[in-house]
């Protein structure tokens, strides 16, 4: 990813509740914690976010929390720990991932996340590779873009800066034939000229390769 430029958020990953207070302690408060498992892709359903942690006491209490209450609920569960990021004020979250096509082959998918494209299914496609003038169709194409250019005073959210992460993401996964999934889910892209960072991600490779 930071080969090819694509922003990411700061994470510290720890795997014991000290490990998360030194963790922290080096990220700056408030903070976010986040289950990590390979079986557990919507953590917030199982209670694997905490949000706005704001001292050491507060990161230790939630992990204890966090561990306990998910194996619980998901004893087969294999927790390998947590990651802690910085706490991010403003800003809208998309969704950019890749997905292989049986007749196209990778293709890459943008929309706004959460209900947007759980429910309306607002999302646009492309075949990889693409231009940065395809990159800014996918932006404009979707139906909620009216939200990222500023509605009702709002300010418009840095198009550029997203128009740039998808060139690269297709770059990426352009050149590694062998990821069949990829996904930033959410990146978080804030007012225009302040970027964008990438706070999620997931990335399978193909298993015959």
């Amino acid at each position: 990813m930071k080969a090819y430029g694509i922003p990411l958020i700061k994470t510290r990953f720890a795997k014991t509740a000290e490990e998360a207070v030194i963790a922290a302690e080096e990220i700056g408060y408030p903070l976010v914690m986040k289950v990590v498992s390979p079986q557990i892709s919507h953590k917030s359903d199982i209670g694997g976010i905490k949000f706005s942690l704001q001292n050491a006491a507060e990161v230790k209490t939630a992990y204890q929390d966090m561990i306990e209450g998910i194996q619980k609920k998901l004893p087969d569960a294999y927790l390998e720990g947590v990651q802690l990021q910085p706490m991010l004020s403003g800003g809208k979250e998309v969704i950019l991932g890749m997905v292989h096509d049986p007749t196209f082959g990778p293709m890459l998918m943008f929309g706004l996340s959460g209900i947007y494209i759980e429910i309306l299914k607002d999302i646009q496609f492309a075949i990889v590779p693409v231009d940065e003038r395809e990159a800014r169709e996918m932006i404009t194409g979707i139906k909620t873009y009216p939200l990222l250019a500023g509605v009702r005073g709002e300010k418009p959210s840095d198009i550029n800066a997203l128009v740039d992460i998808i060139f690269r993401v297709s770059n990426l996964v352009f050149d590694f034939p062998e990821i069949e999934e990829f996904e930033i889910n959410p990146m978080m892209v804030f007012e225009k000229g302040k970027g964008a960072l990438a706070v999620d991600l997931r990335l399978i490779l193909k298993s015959d390769m």
